[in-house]
């Protein structure tokens, strides 16, 4: 995708590409083209990141990417445009009107992996910004994407959540990239760590403590 001179595709574009993000000086409504663009963009982006996992059952969600996007392009403008703007965090921050299941959550990802970068700007600069409790609920919500960030998952059915292989597969990789040592000490994931890493514990993670039910 080149330049279009759309503020919110170009930020996600840039985004995406060299991990910076571009703030406007106003908040730009999102026009449908725009939203029907950046769901063919992400259609494209999704079948590169699916050579990763070489699945033909998953597809690309369409709705759950654009909605992503938005609250990251969002987001990224109200970090530091929030003049008149509490009353609209709702409508600009609104929440996904479906069932999060494999292909809307691996979808929703290509954006909102950057959002708890996002989230911990707010909180340094105010603890008690409503929006970074609005924010939270998304990432508990598609918490895939949190992976690294700390959420509050004690709800979580670990073995109904983890039952799909591929979602599994993608989610234990990303907490051994983030070293995400609160999710990987919860028994039954350091479990599916230590099935996965066999002999080689030491070469995955040599630090990662072996948990067993009754610790």
């Amino acid at each position: 995708m080149t330049e279009t001179k759309s503020p919110f595709l170009d930020t996600i574009f840039l985004l995406r590409k060299s991990g910076c993000i571009t703030v406007f000086s106003n908040l730009h409504e999102i026009s449908k083209k725009e939203e029907q663009e950046a769901g063919d963009y992400f259609e494209t982006e999704f079948e590169k990141e699916r050579l990763e996992f070489l699945s033909t059952e998953i597809h690309c969600h369409k709705e759950a990417a654009v909605w992503a996007a938005k609250v990251l392009y969002y987001s990224a403008q109200l970090y530091l445009i929030r003049e008149n703007t509490a009353k609209d965090l709702d409508k600009l921050i609104p929440k996904l009107k479906i069932t999060p299941d494999t292909s809307s959550i691996l979808s929703a990802d290509l954006s909102l992996r950057f959002l708890p970068q996002i989230i911990t700007l707010m909180q340094t600069a105010d603890p008690h910004d409503p929006l970074v409790k609005i924010l939270e609920d998304i990432l508990t919500q598609f918490h895939y994407s949190g992976i690294g960030y700390h959420l509050n998952l004690e709800k979580v059915n670990w073995e109904k959540e983890l039952k799909d292989k591929i979602y599994r597969k993608l989610y234990l990789e990303r907490i051994v990239e983030k070293k995400a040592y609160a999710l990987a000490e919860i028994p039954y994931i350091n479990q599916l760590l230590l099935s996965d890493f066999g002999l080689y514990k030491d070469t995955y993670w040599r630090e990662l403590k072996i948990i067993t039910e009754e610790n």
